[in-house]
């Protein structure tokens, strides 16, 4: 797969770190930051989704009832 080339500016303590995970998993820097940005992006990605479908349900008047939300808060508060 062809790959692009990229330059970020970072912290040297976030540089140290990189390379601290990248020698004790035996792998490079590269590696390591594209393992991170994939995480990254996959977290964003799934919270984008849910705020957009929670938008939809909330503009086709999809709302949770009173009695719903009150069980839910009860439930929550016994943990």
């Amino acid at each position: 797969m062809a790959r692009d080339t990229m330059t970020v500016r970072i912290q040297p303590q976030t540089r140290k770190a990189l390379d601290g995970i990248a020698a004790s998993l035996d792998r490079d820097r590269t590696y390591i930051v594209n393992q991170a940005l994939e995480a990254y992006i996959d977290v964003h990605k799934w919270q984008i989704d849910h705020i957009r479908q929670g938008l939809r349900e909330a503009n086709a008047g999809a709302f949770a009832t009173e009695a719903e939300v009150n069980r839910t808060i009860a439930r929550l508060r016994k943990k």
